[in-house]
């Protein structure tokens, strides 16, 4: 258990993203991917700003730093743990699949949550860090998707509009 604890901390959200890749290469038309991929991108640079402004605004030492009779399950910084960065991207991956593939995104939440909890459960956060994290990249992936939609609807609709100086056809 505390092996696959390990592992599901460290390296899980690393198949989260080689998962997101597939999704985008195989899981999407050319619209798709722009779409997805403009999101992401997006979404990525939000959720660095949430974080950055997360970390300033609380600080939450590792639970290792509270109390040193706690021992992590592998070797991390000291340093603030609030919020998770690792559930951040995990929350941004998931609520991005999410609102493309429903069904698959099921599957990349739940490796969200899967990662949110080993990162408990191996002391390297507390409990409000992974829930700050998850819920800043759902954020930061609902706002990119609203902001890159209506960007592109309006694109959409003004290539389909004809030109001012056009004549009317008849």
């Amino acid at each position: 258990m505390h092996a696959l604890g390990v592992w599901v901390a460290q390296y899980l959200l690393w198949l989260m993203v080689a998962g997101f890749a597939a999704v985008w290469a195989f899981g999407e038309q050319r619209r798709g991917k722009i779409t997805l991929g403009a999101s992401a991108i997006f979404g990525l640079v939000l959720a660095l700003v949430f974080m950055l402004i997360a970390s300033h605004v609380h600080h939450d030492p590792r639970p290792f730093v509270d109390n040193p009779n706690i021992k992590p399950w592998f070797a991390h910084s000291p340093d603030n743990g609030f919020p998770s960065d690792h559930s951040i991207a995990a929350g941004l991956i998931a609520a991005l699949v999410t609102w493309r593939h429903r069904l698959g995104g099921l599957v990349f939440c739940a490796a969200a949550a899967a990662i949110a909890w080993a990162r408990v459960a191996a002391h390297v956060h507390h409990l409000q860090d992974v829930l700050a994290g998850l819920l800043l990249g759902g954020v930061a992936a609902a706002i990119a998707v609203a902001i890159v939609s209506a960007f592109l609807t309006r694109r959409i609709t003004s290539s389909a509009a004809p030109a001012h100086n056009e004549p009317p056809q008849h």
